[in-house]
């Protein structure tokens, strides 16, 4: 999703595509206790050799949410509203694609954006977060059909048909 985001914006896609790899790195170490999601992602990306720049970034997108102290902050940059819109999306093309029987081949961006008004349906999907998408500059509908050729990129490694 990252990497489709990048190439519509012309940057670098094997940035964004490590972004969006590595977004969740600690969860499975943090996920019986979500208030500590992140806590160990600065130090396991150090260890890998990631610099304090990328470490932050992946750091932005739990701005806003009860983990590792984020709750105050606010995303500022057109990258970190890229990060928290494109990992928020595919939760909801997720769930439109179970709802439709696993099929994300022939969804297009005008039903996804129903399901996405319809506030009942796939309620852990923050609809605020997805919206960020308008502060890198892409509309909705634009960004909906963007992330539904990503994810039809990779519909067999995600078990969707």
């Amino acid at each position: 999703m990252l990497r489709a985001i990048a190439r519509h914006l012309g940057e670098d896609e094997e940035y964004y595509g490590m972004l969006g790899l590595l977004h969740d790195i600690d969860w499975g170490l943090t996920k019986d206790n979500p208030v500590t999601h992140l806590t160990k992602m600065p130090t396991l990306l150090r260890e890998a050799g990631f610099d304090a720049r990328f470490i932050q970034l992946i750091l932005s997108h739990g701005y806003g949410c009860d983990c590792a102290g984020l709750e105050n902050e606010k995303r500022t940059e057109k990258i970190e509203h890229a990060l928290a819109a494109g990992e928020t999306i595919t939760g909801l093309i997720h769930a439109y694609a179970l709802m439709r029987g696993k099929k994300v081949s022939d969804m297009d961006a005008k039903g996804l954006l129903k399901k996405y008004k319809d506030k009942r349906f796939a309620e852990g999907c923050d609809r605020e977060i997805i919206a960020e998408i308008e502060h890198v500059g892409i509309s909705l509908e634009e960004f909906f059909s963007l992330a539904i050729a990503a994810i039809n990129g990779i519909k067999d490694e995600v078990g969707l048909e």
